[in-house]
């Protein structure tokens, strides 16, 4: 029995939405909301881009986008396709040529700003060299970029607008009979953003990348992402989503899985359930969450960890989670697996014991799937 049939009111139901694919990844039509991030390198350096472009990958990254702004990035981003482990979308502005010879180099996506990329016989060449190459493409609609003639109509960049230039352009997209395309509407204020994607959401049934763009820095940039895109998310509203940051592309990726995990609509890596710490804590709460952070970076398995200073709220807490850890004074604290006591552990013993235990358990569950595919597997050969 699912956890959302037990408590129904932590269930979200998504918009439908049409599937397109970014290469290999299914967008929209149900499928997992997929994490992207961008290259933030010079594109013509295809080997720092690649190297990028892999650690983007290794952190959870399902897409990754990059700039092509001129011909020296046209032609290195055949390089950084054939290398990349995931789809990679090529980041269109101001020339339609760049479009053009991303979608021959092997992009899996082409990002267009309907702003900025010129007269809609443009566009059609655009279209046409996508449609050639099984290449998706992203109406990617900014407030910051409108075209002239909508600023003019509404005065200043608002939600109709960047909603109207959205819709005028699927129209371009949908007369040449071509559907492989999903949709931002993107701006800096969260107001904005929100009101303009529940109204896209509205008018299109295309898929919905999400995103407050020009965000800000790591902290800044991730709370107002958090606050736009996850009520977007609460609502059921977006398909694929970027966290854009003044940060490493890897924080990005990051913060989009952590708001995802928020939501329970993604599950990926340890999720630590941590309390504030006060005067009550057995051990240093805030120390150790920093190290047990950084020493599971590397467990991709989803699993849930218990980090509690006190018995005030540690045993209930750790009757919820995979792995707990609850202080209990006298120098150890009360260890607890698959949520009931199971044996005690000094404390200065316990961060490499965690890490163990969390190591065991995601050993334990990769086991259990990799057996439960095979017995699927077996049966469907021998239907």
């Amino acid at each position: 029995m699912s956890l959302n049939h037990v408590r129904p009111w932590r269930n979200i139901y998504r918009r439908e939405s049409r599937q397109i694919h970014v290469g290999s990844v299914p967008v929209g039509g149900g499928a997992p909301i997929s994490v992207q991030t961008m290259t933030n390198t010079v594109t013509s350096d295809a080997k720092a881009t690649i190297e990028q472009v892999l650690r983007a990958a290794d952190a959870g990254a399902d897409i990754v986008r990059v700039s092509v702004p001129d011909v020296d990035s046209s032609k290195a981003l055949k390089e950084i396709v054939k290398e990349s482990p995931v789809p990679i979308v090529a980041d269109i502005h101001f020339h339609y040529k760049r479009g053009i010879e991303a979608a021959e180099a092997g992009a899996a996506c082409l990002r267009i700003n309907p702003g900025n990329i010129g007269s809609e016989a443009k566009v059609r060449e655009v279209i046409q060299a996508a449609r050639d190459n099984n290449c998706s493409m992203r109406i990617g609609v900014n407030a910051g970029s409108l075209e002239k003639h909508l600023l003019e109509k509404y005065g200043e960049p608002c939600p109709d607008a960047m909603v109207e230039s959205g819709l005028d352009h699927i129209k371009i997209l949908q007369d040449n009979d071509f559907h492989e395309f999903k949709i931002s509407v993107k701006a800096s204020d969260v107001f904005m953003s929100a009101a303009a994607y529940q109204q896209l959401a509205d008018a299109t049934d295309a898929p919905i990348h999400l995103g407050i763009t020009e965000a800000g820095g790591l902290m800044s940039g991730t709370v107002k992402s958090a606050i736009g895109l996850g009520q977007l998310l609460w609502m059921g509203i977006g398909d694929t989503m970027r966290v854009s940051l003044s940060a490493d592309p890897v924080e990005e990726v990051k913060m989009g899985f952590e708001i995802l995990k928020s939501l329970g609509l993604r599950h990926r890596g340890v999720n630590i359930i941590s309390c504030p710490s006060c005067a009550r804590q057995g051990f240093d709460v805030i120390k150790t969450v920093e190290t047990l952070e950084k020493r599971l970076e590397h467990v991709k398995t989803p699993m849930s960890l218990s980090i509690i200073g006190c018995v005030v709220n540690g045993p209930g807490e750790a009757l919820m989670t995979d792995v707990g850890f609850t202080g209990g004074g006298a120098g150890s604290g009360m260890v607890y697996l698959a949520g009931k006591a199971s044996h005690k552990m000094s404390n200065d013993q316990m961060v490499d014991h965690i890490v163990e235990e969390v190591e065991k358990r995601a050993a334990a569950i990769e086991d259990a799937a990799a057996a439960e595919n095979g017995e699927e597997t077996a049966q469907s050969a021998a239907e």
